[in-house]
């Protein structure tokens, strides 16, 4: 297994679209408040106004501490890292868009955060460590040593509502330029701005 968190090795297992979020198109974001990486806590109702891009992923790994045991055999499991930084180095393109971008885990707030600020994440890394989102639009889980962690998923909501769900997502350091592909071809006019 690589340590190298930045890179994807050449032979991960590709996740099968197992049907687990067919359901989400037309879903409404269910009001809660998760731990943020810029302090205090943010709203998914809050952001309902807005375009928003929320990538959910299982955990980013640390630098130095092995990943859980067999992690790169699990489909989907690896690549927390390439596909934040992917994010991270597309913001521009999907603030033209009108799009905000969010990352939701269930890592600990703590973790999120030096995560955040070794990779130099500008936007929010939410914290679900109650999977409080996972139950309110029924996301896809996994088990893996003793812990409860997301699948991998994108989804993009529009004043509060899914819009479209991007999953499985392989690989997921491309999954920032699909998204934008995607959002290119979908106008939108902020409701700030009409």
């Amino acid at each position: 297994m690589s340590t190298d968190y930045r890179e994807l090795p050449p032979d991960l297992p590709i996740p099968v679209d197992d049907g687990a979020a067919d359901h989400l198109a037309g879903m409404v974001l269910p009001e809660l408040r998760l731990a943020s990486t810029r302090g205090g806590t943010l709203s998914l109702s809050e952001l309902a106004a807005v375009r928003l891009v929320a990538y959910v992923y299982p955990q980013t790994g640390t630098p130095g501490e092995p990943s859980p045991p067999d992690w790169d055999d699990i489909p989907g499991a690896r690549g927390c890292t390439p596909q934040s930084c992917a994010f991270r180095d597309s913001l521009a393109e999907f603030a033209e868009l009108g799009a905000s971008v969010i990352g939701v885990s269930a890592q600990s707030p703590g973790e999120q955060r030096k995560f955040a600020e070794r990779e130099h994440i500008p936007f929010p890394l939410l914290s679900d460590a109650g999977l409080s989102l996972a139950a309110g639009l029924r996301l896809p889980t996994f088990e893996v040593e003793g812990m409860t962690l997301y699948k991998r998923l994108t989804f993009v909501a529009e004043a509060g509502r899914i819009v479209k769900a991007f999953y499985p997502v392989f690989p997921p350091d491309r999954n920032a330029a699909q998204v934008i592909a995607w959002l290119q071809h979908r106008p939108y006019t902020s409701p700030t701005h009409n």
